[in-house]
């Protein structure tokens, strides 16, 4: 790998530092009690609310329709995480400086995988959250669940639920980016230079 490659690969390294300054995730709730609406971030180590007292705000709601308190001790993952994207920091800045090419693909292959098992991890969460319900809520609709949407918008009685990505969400996204950038500039790198490479024939 050129200079070039193993600078974009400090770079993929660097950006899941975002991970750290900002929401992975935003769930925006309005209901008739709040109409000016309801905002939880999921950070890579804590779930909170856009201000004080809104988790609480979400732990009423849900005590209504029988869903069980949100908490970050519930999340085992939120545990351990941080040490996840601290490992791919570490390993990326060590890719870069050993400066194997087949190293940034197996990086950012394992990057990728990660994120995808963190995608249907949240999904899981949702569908807990959504379905097992208490018996003894005071608001029951036979057969009814409180799924959140993994992405985007959804009605739920008269609750409205939209789910976005936050900023460090884009943090995952450049590393693998820019990961992803190294590897294929430095295999298209090492292609041209085998064509150019000058052939030796027998005088």
């Amino acid at each position: 790998m050129k200079a070039l490659h193993r600078v974009l690969m400090i770079f993929a390294a660097l950006s899941l530092g975002l991970l750290f300054m900002f929401p992975m995730w935003k769930i925006y709730l309005k209901a008739p009690q709040y109409p000016e609406g309801l905002e939880m971030h999921i950070w890579v180590n804590k779930i909170a609310g856009s201000s004080e007292g809104i988790l609480q705000n979400f732990n009423i709601l849900n005590h209504y329709i029988g869903m069980a308190p949100i908490h970050a001790d519930s999340f085992a993952e939120l545990k351990f995480m941080p040490y996840v994207v601290i490992f791919f920091m570490i390993t990326g800045v060590i890719v870069a400086l050993i400066g194997k090419r087949n190293l940034a693909g197996a990086w950012a292959g394992l990057l990728m995988g990660a994120g995808a098992a963190g995608i249907l991890d949240f999904y899981l969460w949702l569908v807990k959250f959504g379905t097992n319900l208490s018996p003894e809520a005071p608001i029951k609709v036979p057969g009814m669940t409180y799924i959140p949407p993994l992405l985007g918008h959804k009605t739920l009685l008269n609750f409205e639920a939209l789910s976005l990505p936050a900023l460090g969400s884009a943090g995952i996204m450049l590393a693998i980016v820019f990961s992803v950038l190294a590897f294929y500039l430095s295999y298209r790198a090492s292609k041209k230079e085998l064509v150019n490479k000058p052939v030796h024939t027998a005088a």
